[in-house]
This record gives structure tokens, C-alpha cells and sequence, in this order.
């Protein structure tokens, strides 16, 4: 089995690293980037300096930078090929893979951005309109890449129709560091990876503009509330949202302070503008892509989100942050629920 991770940002990078120091002989992994002056780097100094600085690279692990269709050519029904492209990638990446015979999973989470006025798509939905017969999934879950690379504890869910890809993903990546736990809704794995990256950027401003502990704990919990309103609606099950890929995932992006997207709500919230705030972060923030796409696939369904609304009216420029927070607790009274 060959595990072949495509795309040398810090999360492919650390994945690779992760199941390499953990791979049984003869169990391959490979690590392939674009550019051959990278591959060439990572190759010399056995560090991605760039994402993962001060993480070595396992001697097994293999840097390739041929082109992608000579690569492919090695690929068999036995290997597992991991694409770790930011969400904009996803679509091109998997029409290339379109003939691929081997399992397959991507990293990216969140949706597409609006195709010809379309809402964006889902990975999932991306999958199904442009390589329907590949056997594919998701790896997903609450994870920071430096963790994963530091080998700290992790645990991750592997989300497929498809038992031979949840296998694969279990045989190549659980070890004594990354606990991968199975599961078949795809659809509720995806959603809580998309949402939460939205909600992350409300708790971020949230915290920048020093509310507290209190209001922190309610917008977390009102988001979630928002997360499984729009899966459920989108035909996921509702004890996802309480797994990793949910509730897991959405307390690590909103508190942890690696999270790009909450850093993205702490720069908003000091008066920054959202080009300073993505310029200072030097990585794909998803959230800022995808919360436009979440309100409109939510207004298409008829389901109320109106914490990632403020954040969408935010990132427009159509309110400042104190204003969001005031829109947002002077709602009419309503009765808890879902």
C-alpha cells in the first residue's frame, strides 16, 4: 500500500509526516508538490520550512515533484490518495483524478463558492458532478497541522459511502498519536467542517471585543445549534453534529488560537480590514470563503443562521462588529431549540 499525500501545504505536509513515522515496511508514503523548487527544498533540508519550520521530515518519507499524470501512472486499486488542496483546488484536483482506481479522501473543509450564481457545493456534491465513480470521502475532525506533525494526540473521522475508503483511511493513518474513528455520514462530516470555520470568525470577533467567557460559551452553542439546523436540512444525521467532526471541531476552531479563521475574527475586531486581516495570516483562511455560500445554500433550505449572517454582513462590510453584536442579541425572544 502506498499512501499518497497531494499538496505540501502545512496539512498534507503534516499528515504525511504523521503516517510516515508510523508506516510498517513496505508500506510506502509519498508527499507530492507542484513546484519543483519545493520539492527540491524539502527534499535538501528534510523540513517544509515554510508551514511546518522545525519538523523534520522522516527519512521514509518520499518528496516527489514529477507530473502529476506520471505519478498517477503508479497509483494502484491498493494505495490511498489523500488531496490536501484548500477548497477552491478540490474541483480541478478531483476531475484529474476522475480515473483514479485507488481509494481517495480529501482535507479540505467548507464549501465552493458560487459557480455561474449557483450556490457552492460541498466536497461530497463536487465529487458527485465531476468523478461520480471514484471511491472517495473525507478525512476530517478537530486538528490543528502542527499538532498532527508534533505527534500530540488527535483523534479524526473518516467519512465515506464507501467501507473499503473508511478501511483505508483507519489502515493508513491510525497509530499510537491519531485515533480515526469511521463514519458513513458524509454529509454531517462536511457540513460541520464548513460551518464552523464561519462560526470560528464570530467567536474570534467575539473575544477581541472582550465580552466574555459568557457570551463565548453562547455563541458556541447557538452556532452549533445553526451547524445541524443546515445539515439536517441538507439530509445528514443529527448525532454527527455531537461527534468530532461537530461539536469537536467547532470548540477547537473557535478557541484555539492556531485557528486561522478565529484569528481572522480577533483581526476584525482590533479594526482591521479583512484584506489586512487574510494578508497577516499567509494561509487560506476558509471561513472567509465560505460563509457567503453558507447563507445562500441556507436561504435556499429555508434555515435560519443569523450568527453566520453577521458574520457574511461583517466580512461585506455591511456593519461594523459592534453593530453585529447588537443585531445579534437584540433578536425576539425565541424558545431553545435545535
Amino acid at each position: 500500500m502506498k499512501i499518497i499525500v497531494i499538496g505540501g501545504g502545512a496539512w498534507g505536509t503534516a499528515l504525511a509526516i504523521n503516517a510516515a513515522r508510523h508506516a510498517p515496511a513496505p508500506q510506502q508514503v509519498w508527499l507530492w508538490v507542484r513546484d519543483p523548487l519545493q520539492g527540491a527544498n524539502l527534499r535538501n533540508a528534510r523540513e517544509n520550512r515554510r508551514y511546518l519550520p522545525g519538523v523534520p521530515l522522516p527519512e521514509s518519507l518520499q518528496v516527489r515533484d514529477d507530473a502529476l499524470p506520471q505519478l498517477l501512472a503508479q497509483v494502484t486499486a491498493h494505495d490511498l490518495v489523500i488531496l490536501a488542496s484548500p477548497m477552491a483546488g478540490l474541483r480541478g484536483l478531483l476531475g484529474t483524478m476522475r480515473d483514479c482506481p485507488a481509494a481517495l479522501a480529501w482535507l479540505c473543509k467548507g464549501f465552493e463558492q458560487s459557480q455561474d450564481g449557483a450556490p457552492g457545493l460541498l466536497g461530497h456534491e463536487i465529487q458527485q458532478a465531476v468523478a461520480p465513480q471514484l471511491r472517495a470521502g473525507v478525512f476530517s475532525g478537530p486538528s490543528f497541522a502542527q499538532e498532527v506533525a508534533a505527534g500530540l494526540p488527535t483523534a479524526m473521522v473518516a467519512a465515506s459511502v464507501h467501507a473499503s475508503v473508511r478501511d483505508a483511511l483507519v489502515a493508513a493513518f491510525h497509530n499510537a498519536s491519531l485515533r480515526v474513528y469511521a463514519n458513513e455520514d458524509v454529509v454531517g462530516v462536511e457540513v460541520g467542517g464548513a460551518v464552523k470555520n464561519v462560526l470560528a470568525i464570530a467567536t474570534g470577533l467575539c473575544d477581541g471585543l472582550q465580552l466574555g467567557l459568557n457570551a463565548r460559551a453562547a455563541l458556541i452553542t447557538r452556532g452549533l445549534a445553526e451547524m445541524t439546523r443546515l445539515g439536517l436540512a441538507l439530509g445528514a444525521q443529527a448525532q454527527t453534529f455531537m461527534g468530532l467532526s461537530g461539536l469537536g471541531d467547532l470548540v477547537l476552531t473557535a478557541t484555539g488560537d492556531l485557528s486561522r479563521n478565529r484569528r481572522v475574527g480577533l483581526a476584525l475586531a482590533q479594526g482591521k480590514t479583512l484584506v489586512q486581516a487574510v494578508d497577516e495570516l499567509g494561509h487560506v483562511a476558509e471561513g472567509v470563503y465560505s460563509a457567503r455560500t453558507v447563507v445562500q445554500r441556507a436561504a435556499v433550505l429555508g434555515v435560519d443562521m443569523p450568527i453566520a449572517q453577521a458574520v457574511v454582513d461583517l466580512l461585506d462590510g455591511r456593519t461594523q462588529p459592534a453593530q453585529a453584536v447588537a443585531a445579534l442579541m437584540g433578536r425576539e425572544p425565541t424558545a431553545e431549540r435545535a
